[in-house]
């Protein structure tokens, strides 16, 4: 039996770059879906909401921040077993507020190639993006 095409769900994502350049990820709660796996924050865009209102109120739930601009980046399609997902990339580069791990996820300030392991999936086009904008040779990653 057949399900048909499945739908993607769009989900915003923050990546955030300090004065240093370097870019924030986070680890998956435990009992989420990849759990421990390391990623950029963000979650499902709510019904109505743009990608840069989901993702202002999504950091705000999960890290505690208020975000300034997000800058529309790049969009990438994953399929994972569990769903299809429509991942909006947007850099941001002005917050404010005090990190607080509101999920019980870890943070961790990284630059290319990344210590943090294992990295999700979709992340993994996110770290080549940055090798090719920073001229990176080599892995960008662990795993």
């Amino acid at each position: 039996m057949s399900t048909g095409p499945r739908t993607p769900i769009d989900v915003a994502v923050g990546v955030l770059i300090d004065g240093e350049g370097r870019f924030l990820m986070t680890s998956r709660p435990t009992g989420k879906v990849y759990a421990d796996h390391w990623e950029f924050p963000g979650g499902k865009l709510e019904s109505g909401e743009t990608v840069a209102q989901a993702l202002r109120r999504e950091l705000n739930e999960e890290l505690g921040i208020d975000i300034g601009e997000a800058h529309p980046w790049q969009v990438e399609i994953v399929d994972y077993p569990h769903a299809l997902v429509r991942l909006h990339f947007c850099k941001v580069y002005e917050w404010a507020g005090e990190f607080e791990m509101r999920e019980g996820q870890a943070m961790a300030w990284q630059q290319l190639p990344v210590t943090v392991r294992p990295v999700l999936p979709g992340t993994i086009p996110v770290l080549r993006w940055f090798a090719e904008e920073r001229q990176h040779v080599g892995p960008t990653h662990a795993d």
